[in-house]
């Protein structure tokens, strides 16, 4: 039994595994995001199809959440985790192999089952809270978030060397980067089998095991500001998907190479986690409700400069584009990860990824066709009421029950201590 106030002694090496974990799948996340939509533009022959691969890779990790979630409330981290990442393996062979087949009928199963590694990576970001004190849950969280750093500033940049190898193995073009992507999966699967012992959840569960019930006892209409952070979360996803899923085929329009896509997605992908550990110290310090209207001014920011810049500087936008979800992710799903008691905990993490995995969806779906129709300047402006969803949200999600008034409070949890309300 860990002494009140003390860090759990297992908590040091969970984020370790975790970190590195996050790495790997930020590898292959990075591989497939960054040249899916060109890659599904190949394989069907139909440009206003690319926006396919960031939805069904979306799609899959929201399908997943749930599923993925209950097998954590019943066997464990440890278990549920690796079985995403085996999920996300499988899904990798198809991609390589429909994509030397050139089949479209192989190639879109693939990124729904690829989004098993995206499931992997955002449940990852609330097992990190699982032994967390709650003065520290935000920091926590984004530690493990901004490890993806990482693999997601390699993984863009592996495309054209990854291309290259694929050639030299007789692939067409584009299937060599899912011979990385999958090898990344693999030794993802291996490092959540083996190293994470003991399990986070299981072991936040031995002072307490009185606590834990079904998680089918959770019910949404008795934590709102847990409802209002998930959609926070989802509204930023979906601005971030939206804009992120087809920036390659409007640069490719643009007359790009390989090169400046690559490396305007390392750009993107970094803002999304390069600066994760600042916006969680803030929804420590701060609060979340100004980290979160933060995050909303910072996707502003990327619409206006998308609109304003050239193709040549798309990385700018893209940059912000990844901060501003990066600092509404962390500091909404940290009210998410301590909004419900312990035994709740998975079957609401699990509903907040798949509204954030269906927001995603729908945006990728969207972007295609908005495209087509207005071009990337309308595809821009298009994602402001979205932002401004994120913004009203936080306000609601941060408010004080019964009072009206904002709580924009550090999450500590000594509130809680004087007034008997939970403060996540």
């Amino acid at each position: 039994m860990t002494a009140a106030g003390a860090p759990h002694p297992s908590q040091r090496r969970t984020l370790v595994v975790l970190s590195a974990v996050q790495a790997l799948g930020g590898v292959a996340n990075g591989v497939a995001l960054g040249v899916g939509s060109l890659l599904v533009a190949q394989v069907t022959g139909r440009e206003e199809l690319a926006g396919l691969a960031a939805t069904l890779l979306t799609l899959g990790g929201a399908g997943l959440a749930l599923p993925l979630a209950r097998l954590a409330h019943r066997r464990g981290r440890r278990i549920a985790l690796t079985a995403g990442a085996l999920l996300a393996l499988v899904g990798t062979v198809l991609l390589a192999v429909g994509g030397a087949l050139g089949s479209p009928w192989i190639v879109l199963p693939g990124f729904l089952l690829l989004g098993g590694a995206m499931a992997v990576n955002l449940q990852s970001r609330f097992a990190a809270t699982d032994l967390s004190q709650p003065s520290r849950r935000g920091r926590d969280l984004a530690l493990v978030v901004w490890m993806t750093t990482i693999g997601v500033i390699v993984g863009p940049n592996l495309i054209a060397p990854g291309d290259a190898l694929g050639t030299a193995l007789g692939l067409p073009h584009l299937v060599g980067a899912y011979v990385i992507s999958g090898a990344a999966t693999a030794l993802m699967a291996a490092v959540l089998w083996l190293l994470l012992r003991p399990d986070p959840l299981l072991e936040s569960r031995a002072d307490a095991p009185a606590a834990v019930g079904p998680a089918a006892q959770l019910r949404l209409r008795d934590h709102p500001r847990a409802v209002a952070a998930v959609v926070a979360v989802a509204a930023a996803h979906a601005t971030m998907v939206g804009v992120m899923a087809l920036t390659p085929v409007h640069l490719e329009h643009a007359g790009h190479a390989l090169a400046l896509i690559g490396f305007t997605m390392s750009a993107h992908t970094a803002g999304m986690y390069a600066l994760s550990p600042v916006f969680g110290w803030l929804t420590d310090r701060v609060g979340p409700r100004a980290t979160t209207l933060l995050g909303a001014a910072i996707l502003l920011s990327s619409v206006v400069a998308n609109l304003l810049l050239g193709p040549d500087l798309a990385p700018v936008g893209l940059a912000l584009l990844g901060l501003g979800w990066s600092a509404a992710t962390v500091a909404g799903s940290t009210i998410v990860a301590g909004a419900v008691v312990p035994a709740l905990r998975p079957a609401l993490q699990g509903r907040s990824d798949l509204v954030m995995g269906l927001a995603g969806a729908a945006a990728g779906a969207a972007a295609g066709p908005l495209l087509g129709l207005a071009g990337y300047g309308g595809l821009n402006l298009a994602m402001l009421p979205v932002i401004a969803t994120v913004a009203v949200a936080a306000v609601l999600a941060t408010r004080r029950p019964g009072d009206g008034a904002g709580d924009d409070a550090p999450s500590s949890g000594r509130p809680a201590a004087r007034t008997g309300r939970r403060v996540p």
